[in-house]
């Protein structure tokens, strides 16, 4: 398997990871602390800990706390899926949004809610299913025809119209299948509940924990498939266990967040940079790294034009698009190879 365009692997990753920690947690603070009403960060604590009194204190409980988490959670979702998928299939153009598996999750999240409109619960389950599928479409042509690298990219663009379209036909019969649809299509976190959220959550919780289980085998996987196999590792179960999880971390992100583009695509690049190859840390930074992007961009789209509000997708957009051409750029140069 040929080597990705990055820096050998990095020691001492430890003060890496400890100041992504840091500064996950201040852009978690200030999500907190600013909006079109600002909250003084002493008041944040008693806001989470007491009954909410005030408008400041209710605004922090009902409001940001939600949005916050929403953030960190689907910005580290959509990260750590996307570096697993760009290792099992190879390929660094890979990404949730780029090879149809979060438009797959958008096409469970409206088949429930066109179907079971009452059952909130269902709809991370749902997404998930969607995502899966897509995952499984893309693996089946990588497997099936060799493509390189950039052919197996227009293959995922093509199974993500096909799901997009399939998403405007349940929205064309159903109207109310999605609520907010414009919202739900660019990518938003705004008018959340923690209710909302939680089952997302747990879908979330047990996928990181399942995959960080199997960072010693994907190190394996790494080296090629030969060579796991000739090392006594199962690769095709392997590979559908692995892409299984990331089709769960990008199906519960997308039921609550939408359809939020390039995180999966820019954080692992960074990271891969920053961390070197070694799955660990690098899963790790991508859940780090992916929770303090969200973060980020939702404060901008927050804070560039109050008092109006862009739908962070927005922002994830007009960043995302420069480094996907970059991207294809070196690809074209014959730096990324097939």
């Amino acid at each position: 398997m040929k080597s990705w365009p990055t820096s050998s692997i990095r020691r001492g990753n430890a003060p890496l990871l400890a100041a992504l920690c840091a500064l996950v947690a201040l852009a978690a603070l200030l999500s907190m602390c600013l909006g079109s009403v600002s909250v003084a960060p002493g008041e944040i604590l008693p806001a989470l800990l007491n009954e909410p009194r005030g408008a400041a204190e209710r605004i922090v409980r009902y409001a940001r706390l939600p949005r916050t988490c929403a953030c960190l959670l689907a910005g580290s979702a959509l990260a750590v899926s996307g570096a697993v998928i760009q290792s099992i299939l190879s390929n660094p153009l890979a990404a949730p949004n780029i090879i149809g598996v979060s438009s797959g999750a958008g096409l469970g999240a409206a088949l429930c809610g066109a179907l079971a409109p009452t059952v909130g619960a269902a709809v991370p389950m749902a997404s998930f299913a969607g995502a899966l599928l897509g995952v499984l479409l893309v693996l089946f042509v990588a497997e099936k025809t060799g493509a390189s690298k950039l052919t197996l990219v227009l293959a995922g663009a093509a199974v993500s119209g096909m799901f997009s379209a399939a998403i405007d036909a349940v929205i064309t019969f159903v109207p109310d299948a999605l609520n907010g649809y414009s919202d739900f299509r660019i990518g938003g976190v705004a008018n959340l509940s923690m209710e909302r959220i939680t089952p997302a959550f747990w879908v979330i919780f047990a996928a990181m924990v399942l995959i960080f289980s199997l960072t010693g085998e994907l190190d394996v996987l790494m080296l090629g498939a030969d060579t796991a196999q000739s090392l006594g590792l199962r690769v095709r179960p392997l590979r559908l266990v692995l892409l299984t999880l990331a089709a769960a971390l990008a199906g519960a992100a997308v039921s609550f967040s939408g359809l939020l583009g390039f995180i999966g695509l820019i954080v692992p690049h960074i990271m891969r940079r920053l961390l070197g190859e070694d799955s660990r840390p690098l899963l790790a930074g991508c859940a780090l790294g992916g929770a303090f992007l969200l973060t980020l961009c939702d404060l901008l789209a927050r804070l560039l034009f109050a008092p109006y509000e862009l739908p962070v997708g927005i922002v994830l957009s007009l960043a995302g698009g420069p480094f996907f051409i970059w991207l294809l750029l070196r690809q074209r140069g014959g730096r990324v190879h097939d």
